[in-house]
């Protein structure tokens, strides 16, 4: 058993769970952080999406308020949650999609995975998913940038779901290290996340982008059991990727109607 997954069972949240958790999904220097719960830790994952979310949102709002167009304000809270997270997620989708697609075999999608090297594929991916995601931060900055904080809160409880959800493709990657959430953690993120949809979205769009980013996180889990046999790092960070675009869309669909 992996050592930062210490306390698997324990249905019992900390406090320092969250700092763990913005260890493990961002780049802030936060004291008092150590590995010794692992994924027990799931649970708080929601809540560092808020953090990413709060910063995206206060960078795209300043941005507005100094004058500049929506499109530049868009790009500013794209790149401050870059910086918050150090590319983690972009990162994972940029490796799924050249091992996805650039192997013809399990094991040597899996070699790829590992490759730090970036390839056609990867260049795409990252191009249509940032593409993506700026025209909808500049849709939603202006009119609803609340729902960047559901996006957010909602495709990091996603990454437990599914850890919970598939084997580990390999042994000794991140996802093994960090090992597999109780299902205790998947469900308590899993409603903070979905309290955050409501409360940041409303009930309407909130839900309803909670329902179409699950089936978004289901069919990425399902791609990588298909092309890989389960789960790894990378595999997570698309996940987040995927998620956020699903729920971000859903949010810009219903302020349209």
């Amino acid at each position: 058993m992996p050592e930062t997954d210490t306390t698997p069972s324990r249905p019992r949240p900390q406090l320092r769970d969250l700092i763990r958790a913005v260890h493990l999904l961002t780049r802030l220097p936060l004291p008092g952080g150590d590995a010794t719960r692992g994924a027990a830790a799931a649970w708080a994952w929601p809540l560092v999406g808020l953090i990413v979310g709060l910063g995206q949102v206060a960078a795209g709002l300043l941005a507005l308020w100094l004058g500049v167009s929506e499109a530049v304000a868009a790009g500013v809270a794209i790149a401050a949650g870059l910086l918050i997270t150090g590319g983690l997620h972009e990162d994972g989708l940029a490796d799924c999609a050249d091992g996805f697609w650039g192997g013809m075999t399990p094991a040597r999608r899996l070699e790829i995975l590992k490759d730090s090297r970036i390839g056609a594929y990867g260049v795409l991916a990252l191009i249509v998913t940032i593409g993506f995601r700026w025209a909808l931060f500049a849709s939603l900055l202006a009119i609803a940038p609340l729902t960047l904080l559901a996006a957010a809160m909602i495709s990091r409880a996603g990454i437990a779901v599914v850890m919970a959800r598939l084997p580990f493709a390999r042994e000794g990657g991140l996802a093994a290290h960090v090992g597999r959430p109780p299902a205790w953690a998947v469900g308590l993120g899993g409603i903070i996340a979905g309290l955050g949809a409501i409360v940041f979205a409303g009930i309407g769009a909130g839900l309803a982008a909670l329902g179409v980013a699950t089936v978004a996180i289901l069919i990425v889990a399902a791609l990588a059991r298909a092309k890989i046999g389960g789960q790894t790092g990378d595999v997570l960070g698309a996940t987040q990727v995927v998620a956020e675009l699903a729920a971000l869309a859903t949010c810009a669909a219903f302020l349209s109607t």
